[in-house]
């Protein structure tokens, strides 16, 4: 099951770190895939340890590569390719961003009144 080499950008996709490898490509290219603290090409050929960073949005994923799939792998496979060493607070840090996001409101929406206040404030659990 396992190829010596893979280029990272196909390497990304097979992982299911992203969707299709045009956006793996992309990324590489945008600088939001290091491997070892440097920027790679999508050409980049990816080797069993190394550990890989990946800007995903407002996450930085940062994983370890345990194996070289020939193809993608299914969602339970996962675990067999990377593990995850991303910090708990990286996280944390993107949920607290989302519970921030619940209190955003549309503009022209006015201020909000008791009952909506309340449910806010039972959403954050500031009860």
């Amino acid at each position: 099951m396992e190829n010596e080499e893979l280029r990272i950008d196909k390497w990304l996709w097979c992982a299911r770190l992203f969707k299709t490898r045009t956006l793996a490509a992309d990324a590489c290219k945008g600088g939001k895939v290091k491997v070892n603290e440097v920027s790679m090409k999508p050409s980049h050929d990816v080797k069993v340890g190394e550990v890989i960073g990946v800007q995903l949005g407002q996450l930085h994923k940062v994983v370890e590569v345990l194996s070289i799939p020939k193809s993608r792998v299914s969602p339970k496979d996962v675990p067999n390719i990377y593990v995850d060493r991303t910090p708990t607070e990286e996280y944390e840090r993107i949920e607290f961003m989302h519970a921030y996001k619940a209190e955003y409101r549309d503009r022209g929406a006015g201020r909000p009144t008791k009952k909506d206040r309340r449910i806010l404030d039972k959403l954050k659990g500031d009860e």
